[in-house]
């Protein structure tokens, strides 16, 4: 896994030397910079996982220094050191987004902590967790637990959650991380295809078996395989797989030779087991083998706080070696806060990436959102939006206001008035009527398009 880089920023030369002393002692890539513009060059050159800078420096000072990595990057992490006089500007800089301030005289053993503490919750690129919850950290947790065994692993969680994310991060972190991992999706390959991609075949075994052929577990020898949608093997090749895993030998299709295999199996399904198991669809026996140490990985609307780096990452991602810079409508950007994800983080990740392609002036607004998404926002229930006070209200008022509402925002415009409140235009047309409602000195109504 790709060193840990952070930027340490100090105009004072002997405290940079000495938190490039720790820092780098620890393994972490460590850069300097003696100034908070020398430091906004670095990152725009270059990204880093987190910023370690001093508050108090001459020329831009360490609280202006995160205002600009915010703006610049959100998913930058930012340490303030700070001296004892200064722990209130430390707590405004907490308010603005850093992750946490060290007071001086600080030692390396809490230092060293606070960092770690940071990069855990690190939005990270290119095959890491990109995370910021309390959830996600207790999987990142149970990650480095499980990793260093070489246990059978299950993970379970809905469809576009990040399951094969995990297994690679448990690869990763594991000691077979300098060897192969193979990943293959159970559901994807039918019966007879998926035995001779696992388990491999002769030549000859069958039509069109016009060579011997290795097997994934034979490819995955000393490193790790990843079953994914383990929950749709059929029940003949579920035998053939617990064997695997019991015995560490597999026989190729049409082959007599039993062939010894290394293989950590980790294993991802978006199903019931027990229940298929009680159901006499799954083996109960290779259940058990699998579930030796499982990880449950929460849905994205379970993790609210992900949603907001998981946005800025996807941006990042499908704008990288472009000139744009994308920025979100305040409606759009409550949407995609707010809204469930039946798919998960693939469904995030799928609609900003269509919204990025679509959007003029490079502003993703509403209309640059899935159908799904976007009419979920324009017909939101009414018991979201109101709660009607115990002291009751006057409806004609309520409806008067919401009118107004959407003729102001469209500019008087009653067609997109109208779509906003889920109306027709003629039915709109007459509550205009009814409330009396026209822009000042404007006694023309526009005429509804053919």
């Amino acid at each position: 896994m790709a060193r840990k880089s952070i930027l340490v920023v100090d105009d004072e030369k002997s405290q940079r030397e000495i938190l490039e002393m720790i820092l780098s002692g620890e393994g972490y890539d460590v850069t300097t910079a003696s100034s908070g513009e020398a430091a906004m060059k670095f990152v725009a050159d270059r990204r880093f996982d987190l910023v370690l800078t001093d508050l108090k420096m001459t020329g831009m000072s360490g609280l202006d220094l995160l205002k600009e990595l915010t703006n610049f990057d959100k998913s930058i992490i930012v340490i303030l050191l700070t001296a004892h006089g200064s722990v209130d500007s430390a707590v405004d800089a907490l308010r603005l987004g850093a992750f946490d301030y060290l007071q001086k005289p600080y030692d390396s053993e809490k230092l060293l902590d606070t960092v770690s503490r940071a990069l855990n919750k690190l939005s990270v690129l290119d095959g890491e967790i990109v995370s910021a919850s309390p959830e996600m950290d207790k999987v990142k947790k149970l990650i480095l637990k499980v990793a260093k065994s070489n246990s059978t692993v299950l993970i379970r969680g809905e469809s576009g959650t990040g399951k094969e994310l995990i297994a690679r991060a448990i690869h990763q972190n594991s000691l077979r991380s300098n060897e192969t991992f193979q990943a293959v999706n159970c559901a994807a390959i039918n019966e007879n295809l998926l035995e001779s991609e696992l388990f491999g075949h002769e030549k000859g075994s069958f039509t069109g078996a016009i060579g011997e052929k290795k097997g994934l577990f034979e490819i995955a020898d000393d490193g790790t395989l990843f079953l994914d949608e383990i929950g749709e093997l059929e029940v003949s090749l579920q035998a053939k797989i617990l064997r695997a895993l019991q015995e560490k030998q597999i026989r190729r299709v049409g082959g007599t030779k039993e062939l010894d295999v290394d293989v950590r199996v980790v294993a991802a399904t978006n199903r019931d087991l027990l229940k298929m198991v009680e159901e006499k669809r799954f083996r109960e026996d290779l259940y058990y083998r699998l579930n030796v140490l499982s990880i449950e990985l929460p849905p994205l609307r379970e993790r609210a706080t992900d949603v907001k780096v998981l946005i800025e990452y996807f941006l990042k991602k499908h704008t990288r070696g472009t000139e744009r810079k994308i920025n979100i409508s305040s409606e759009a950007r409550r949407l995609l806060e707010d809204y469930a994800y039946p798919g998960n983080v693939r469904q995030l990740e799928s609609a900003l990436e269509r919204a990025i392609l679509l959007c003029e002036d490079d502003t993703i607004t509403l209309d640059d959102l899935p159908p799904e998404m976007s009419q979920t926002a324009r017909t939101a229930s009414a018991d979201d939006l109101f709660k009607l006070p115990a002291e009751g209200v006057n409806f004609e008022d309520v409806e008067r206001s919401l009118i107004m509402q959407a003729m102001e925002r469209t500019d008087y415009n009653i067609t997109k008035s109208a779509k906003l409140l889920g109306l027709t235009f003629r039915t709109l047309q007459y509550r205009l009527e009814k409330f009396g409602i026209k822009r000042d000195g404007d006694g023309t109504e526009e005429e509804e398009a053919a």
